[in-house]
């Protein structure tokens, strides 16, 4: 795989991360204390928050993943649907970063459509100046001014999303 680091500028360390990540699931286990959580990973970007987060959450927890599609003027399709039943249920979307919004949207509309108890959405980074939705996460590690950013899960035409670090990219 070609390396794209050359140039690029370190926005986030990888220790910044791990503060972020573990302050986060400090505030879960506060709010879900005596509760089960379901918690649901939107495939591909948000992998490596999702494994550090659900690390460091201590109430118990049930995992899944769903893989959306968004092609550009082409509205959303679920790729690979969650496998288990919410109905009823206290459930956490993980999101790396929420930039325009359509693709949480989508998915907050199909998990509801589900019934769970309480659907919630955490997010490492928040990008409100290019939001056209108005969503919001109900946990935020940081919020970014509108820039492209790669690395931990972030890409650039799949490139890019091992860095441990989070980049500034100017394409």
């Amino acid at each position: 795989m070609t390396q794209i680091r050359t140039g690029m500028i370190p926005l986030i360390t990888e220790a910044e991360i791990q503060k972020m990540v573990l302050q986060l699931a400090r505030e879960i286990d506060r709010d879900y204390a005596g509760k089960s959580l379901t918690i649901i990973c939107p495939l591909k970007g948000s992998i490596h928050f999702f494994a550090d987060l659900v690390r460091k959450i201590q109430v118990p927890l049930t995992l899944d993943f769903v893989q959306i599609t968004s092609p550009k003027g082409q509205g959303c399709r679920i790729v690979k649907d969650i496998s288990v039943d919410i109905q009823n249920k206290h459930v956490l979307i993980v999101e790396e970063i929420i930039d325009v919004g359509r693709t949480l949207n989508f998915l907050k509309a199909r998990l509801m459509a589900s019934q769970p108890k309480s659907l919630k959405v955490v997010a490492l980074l928040d990008k409100p100046a290019r939001r056209e939705l108005a969503i919001r996460p109900d946990y935020v590690g940081m919020v970014i001014e509108d820039r492209f950013v790669i690395g931990y899960g972030m890409d650039s035409e799949e490139r890019g999303r091992n860095y441990r670090d989070i980049y500034n990219y100017a394409q």
